[in-house]
């Protein structure tokens, strides 16, 4: 599928999904590139094109994501830069790294099977702990204890309580920024587990802090493909129209919703998502063409599931709030 022969149909659907991935990006605090790359993979695209085009969209919708967000007061800037400059060097090296992959005839096999593994991985580990929540163990706090008890100076005082290294904050900002500018993907999917789970924020400031880095570091990363002529601008346009209206619905939401909710829709997408990519990888082995067909099904369902989800539940919970207060007015 080529850059100037898309179909208005084809636009169409883009727009309609970045309405939903909008909803999910202001809800979660991703730049939907955990959809968005997959969902190109599944179409036809090249590897280069879909990652690309990915950190575009990355860039664009967070942009609108975070103004909502920093209004609401779900912001720690301190944080946000810090994981910004780490993640900004370990895009410049996954750059390189995806070159190298790509020349070696490796990178389609390898973003592949990236994605399925650190897609399911994650939502595993975010689906367990919103379960322990939800029956009352809480053991949250192992990993962000054992992060918080390496005091290399200087130590950074976080939204929440939690004091942090320097040096831990940088070093897993780059970590990310390498699996960024590999997957092209803005690093939300990996952020907002390591801020919550890592450094001990909770998960509204996660969402917000995540949108803000996700601006400043998305740019960086979008520039550096689109010098090489690796984003498909119709597309990336589609997207960002239908994503303007969702990223506003989405942030507003998160004032609203449980934290526990927001970790199991959460983890639900990830699992779809890999879910997804697991099938068009095993469409051509088995010689099932209908796993291809599957494959889309779970990209653009599950966005269409959580998204609608997330409204229903945010609708409800802004009934239950205003419920009482409209009957003692009435009295």
């Amino acid at each position: 599928m080529e850059l100037l022969g898309m179909s208005a149909l084809m636009l169409g659907t883009f727009t309609g999904f970045g309405l939903l991935i909008g909803i999910l990006f202001g809800f979660f605090g991703m730049g939907g590139s955990f959809l968005v790359t997959p969902a190109l993979l599944v179409m036809g695209f090249r590897s280069e094109v879909a990652v690309g085009s990915g950190l575009a969209f990355v860039f664009g919708t967070s942009v609108i994501g975070a103004l909502r967000h920093r209004g609401l007061g779900q912001v720690d800037y301190k944080l946000a830069v810090l994981m910004v400059v780490g993640m900004t060097s370990g895009i410049e090296v996954g750059k390189y790294v995806i070159e190298f992959l790509s020349a070696l005839g490796a990178l389609d096999l390898f973003i592949s099977v990236a994605y399925i593994g650190l897609l399911a991985l994650v939502g595993l580990i975010t689906l367990r702990d919103a379960r322990s929540e939800s029956t009352g163990e809480d053991d949250e706090g192992g990993f962000a204890s054992h992060l918080q008890d390496i005091r290399i100076p200087p130590l950074v005082s976080l939204n929440g309580g939690a004091t942090v290294s320097l040096w831990i904050i940088l070093a897993v900002g780059f970590g990310i920024g390498v699996l960024s500018g590999i997957l092209g993907v803005g690093g939300g999917f990996l952020l907002m587990p390591a801020m919550m789970y890592g450094f001990g924020v909770p998960a509204a400031v996660a969402v917000g802090t995540d949108i803000l880095q996700i601006t400043l570091s998305g740019a960086f990363g979008a520039f550096t493909y689109a010098q090489s002529g690796y984003v498909n601008i119709p597309v990336v346009a589609a997207l960002l129209g239908g994503s303007a209206l969702g990223a506003r619905i989405g942030a507003a939401a998160t004032s609203l919703a449980d934290e526990d909710d927001i970790k199991g829709y959460f983890a639900a997408m990830l699992l779809a998502g890999s879910l997804a990519v697991a099938s068009k990888n095993l469409s051509n082995p088995l010689g099932i063409d209908a796993l291809e067909t599957v494959s889309i099904v779970l990209i653009l369902g599950s966005a269409l599931v959580v998204s609608g989800a997330v409204v229903l539940s945010s609708v409800r919970e802004l009934r239950t709030t205003e419920g009482p207060s409209t009957g003692s007015t009435a009295d």
